[in-house]
């Protein structure tokens, strides 16, 4: 058992305990939620109350079969993406979708449904799943597809480990052509200008994403920089693979003042200026460029004991950039912004009854938490509502169940599943008793 408090990324911690162990299969009897590395940044991976019996995933991450034929990989629900990519890549390998963070494990992903920077080519990892074994909520043990119990898996994937614990995840991974990814990088004045850059990019390269500045209004609203790339083929790519860079730490937990409006808009400049040429090509490692933030351990410290919160929408296609922008807008007139604001371009909905992207342009702002961060999450959520979007689960802390209901008119689905496979609600969590009513 670890220490009598859990915390998730965002420095939400809540009174509770996970039991870890090997093997997983036995230790997830009679337990409430499952529980991998805790980078969900919100209370989804944390326990209603502190005394129920959450089991942590980590040490079940064995590999249990590999087909290098085919790259359908069979492997224990705790194994790490981190070590996944370790073992894999130096053989030609790599997962079809990673999230910007390596610290997740298979359980974690699938439960989230992760989506990356080629979401508008290869969609959610849950597209990529082919069969889950699970223990579900009356302590048997089943598994799943899109063949099998095709109810469950759907439920399942994105569904916020609430259907079941997942034991093992069964997935293809994709070959690449080298371990090196060839990058273009663009300076961007402003959102207008660059919702037309991620809309030329996007035919042209399978993976886009950019980094804005939220704090800048006016003319320069949405400034920022576009980063498209692609495996880079053996005749672009040095001999030798990648060199592992420095792993730093965060050295201290600043305080609370010193994330501040001035310090961050001072940031975002040097950030955007740091670009100096309007594009760039170049070739760097597949670290920097799918984990950037990787690269200091707890770095969540930046926001001092307070702890933040990050919020990300997708806005759908048929807003337009008009959504967009009137988005950003409200973003920063709200204030509570910070240095870390991403944009995408997501395709079509995936198949999970609660996965999150659906066809438009995802936008995801931390925020630190403060006492006017209600009110800023309401009325993003308003906004959101208005336009026919939704939020991130695996990143939300602050959404009001009426406003959830509000914008997933799959939600129903999700329940009346929740009701066939737990209809005593034994699976739960601080999440789902905040947005779905379980009793804590």
């Amino acid at each position: 058992m670890s220490e009598a408090t859990l915390s998730a990324w965002g420095r939400l911690a809540l009174p509770g305990f996970e039991l870890l162990g090997e093997d997983l299969e036995s230790l997830s009897r009679g337990t409430t939620l499952s529980r991998g590395m805790g980078r969900s940044y919100g209370d989804s991976s944390l326990p209603a109350l502190g005394t129920d019996r959450v089991v942590s995933t980590r040490l079940a991450n064995r590999i249990l079969a590999f087909d290098a034929q085919t790259g359908v990989v069979r492997a224990e629900a705790g194994l790490s993406l981190v070590e996944l990519n370790r073992l894999f890549m130096p053989r030609g390998f790599f997962p079809p979708v990673t999230p910007g963070t390596k610290f997740v494990t298979l359980g974690g992903m699938v439960a989230s449904d992760v989506h990356g920077k080629n979401h508008h080519c290869e969609g959610c990892f849950g597209a990529h799943v082919r069969s889950l074994r699970m223990r579900l909520a009356d302590d048997s043990i089943v598994t799943c597809s899109r063949t099998e119990l095709p109810d469950l898996f759907h439920a399942t994937v994105g569904g916020m480990g609430l259907l079941g614990h997942i034991l093992e995840v069964e997935f293809t991974l994709h070959r690449i052509a080298s371990p090196w990814i060839f990058m273009e990088s663009e300076r961007v004045r402003d959102i207008d200008e660059f919702l037309a850059a991620l809309g030329r990019a996007a035919p042209r390269w399978p993976m886009t994403m950019g980094w804005i500045d939220c704090l800048q209004r006016g003319r320069s609203m949405g400034r920022g920089i576009l980063m498209a790339g692609r495996w880079a083929e053996p005749h672009e790519a040095p001999k030798e693979p990648p060199r592992a860079g420095p792993e730093l730490t965060f050295p201290v937990e600043l305080p609370n003042w010193a994330l501040n409006p001035t310090t961050a808009s001072l940031f975002n400049m040097a950030y955007y200026w740091r670009h100096t040429q309007q594009r760039v090509e170049t070739l760097v490692a597949p670290e920097p460029f799918f984990y950037p933030l990787d690269a200091i351990l707890q770095w969540n410290r930046a926001y001092g004991p307070r702890g933040f919160t990050q919020y990300q929408c997708v806005l759908p296609r048929a807003g337009g950039p008009a959504a967009v922008r009137a988005f950003m807008e409200l973003l920063t007139r709200l204030g509570g912004a910070s240095p870390l604001c991403v944009i995408k371009d997501c395709g079509p909905e995936g198949e999970g009854l609660l996965s999150f992207p659906l066809e438009g342009t995802s936008i995801a702002v931390d925020m630190a938490v403060s006492p006017d961060i209600q009110r800023i999450v309401d009325q993003l959520n308003e906004f959101v509502i208005e336009v026919g979007g939704r939020i991130y689960l695996t990143k939300d802390r602050f959404t009001r169940p009426e406003h959830f209901r509000a914008m997933e008119p799959r939600l129903e689905r999700f329940l009346a599943a929740r009701e066939k496979w737990d209809p005593h609600r034994r699976l739960r969590s601080a999440q789902s008793v905040r947005l779905f009513g379980d009793r804590a």
